[in-house]
Order: C-alpha cells, then structure tokens, then sequence
C-alpha cells in the first residue's frame, strides 16, 4: 500500500471516531421507565452534541434531587422553536422522558411544558411513543 492510500486511509477512521464516540438510546436509557419530573430550572447546557436542563425535583420523601435532562442537539431545537432564553433559571417546568438504566438522577427527555402552557418535543433520541402500562 502506498503512503497516499495510508494517510487516506487513516484520515478516514479519524473522521469516523466522533461517530463511535456516540452513545445509543438503548445503551443509557430505560424504554420501560417513562416518568414525568416537576421542578425548578438551576442551569442550561446549550451546547453539542446535547442540550441539557438541570431541574431541582422533590423525591417522595421532600428531598430536592437536581435531575440532569438530557435534550436534542441545540441546532434541532432551534428547528422545533425552542430556545436557551425560554429556560430562565428558577423557570417551573414539567418534563417526561425515559430514566437512566443506571438509576442516576437522570432523563432523556421526551417534552417539557413551560409555565405559558407550551408543551414542547425536546427532540431526545427515545422513542417516538411512550410505553402502555
């Protein structure tokens, strides 16, 4: 093999590597657990390849647990019309999506309604129905 063939060769596998970086839907979350959070907003990550909400939630027992959501690449929410400045922090906010497997405070989520009434699709990577009891 050439030193060209080579190079192209290992150009091309560095390019794949962000591809294989990326995680599945089914590898991180749990189809089976579909469950709605209610709470405060503390902070926004607008950034690739996920946006992410981090929400203040009480548990059963009153403790607030600050919840990591996890949402669609920011360029897909612009497309949707949801936008970083519609999470202010301290903003209350009902959100449904799948759990973690790892059963850490986490979501991917599926729609989040704002105060306004707005119910929007977050653009999560889940599937597009949620599971029958």
């Amino acid at each position: 093999m050439t030193q060209q063939a080579l190079l192209i060769a290992g150009l091309s596998l560095l390019g794949a590597a962000p591809l294989l970086a990326h995680h599945s839907f089914a590898a991180e979350y749990d189809v089976k657990q579909f469950i709605t959070v209610k709470g405060a907003l503390t902070a926004v990550d607008w950034v690739n390849p996920h946006a992410w909400l981090h929400v203040n939630v009480k548990d059963e027992s009153g403790k607030v647990v600050n919840w990591a959501v996890e949402f669609g690449a920011p360029n897909a929410l612009l497309r949707k019309g949801l936008r970083k400045t519609d999470f202010p922090p301290g903003t209350e906010v009902v959100i449904e999506g799948y759990r973690a497997k790892d059963g850490t405070d986490t979501l991917n989520g599926r729609s989040v309604k704002l105060p306004d009434g707005r119910n929007l699709f977050t653009g999560g990577s889940g599937p597009d129905e949620q599971p029958q009891p």
